[in-house]
């Protein structure tokens, strides 16, 4: 299935074609989010596998998605089978640094 984005007018990919897991997907799209910025078209593919990357862009283009779906998605819960497969079961599996209060009180919620 491929979007039409109405920002840009190119054509885009959808979240489930990027990776992101039928229930994140259905759960954006129940809060109206249904296509990818291109920030995040550019990285999920790339975080979901878990490898390291480094994006940049304007406020208000879809950061916080672009790497909280992947946190979201590669975190395991001690209910999961991989649970006991972790390197650390129990410890953090994720860190999130944000450079200023503001940032951290707006990625937060």
């Amino acid at each position: 299935m491929v979007a039409c984005s109405h920002r840009t007018g190119t054509i885009l990919t959808t979240f489930k074609e990027l990776g992101v897991l039928p229930e994140i997907a259905d759960a954006l799209a129940r809060v109206d989010i249904t296509t990818p910025f291109p920030i995040q078209e550019m990285t999920l593919s790339v975080a979901l596998m878990g490898t390291d990357l480094i994006g940049q862009a304007r406020t208000g283009t879809g950061k916080t998605l672009a790497f909280g779906i992947p946190v979201l998605q590669r975190s395991v819960a001690p209910h999961d089978p991989d649970y006991s497969e972790l390197a650390a079961p129990g410890k953090p599996q994720a860190l999130i640094v944000a450079p200023t209060r503001e940032l951290a009180i707006q990625v937060s919620s």
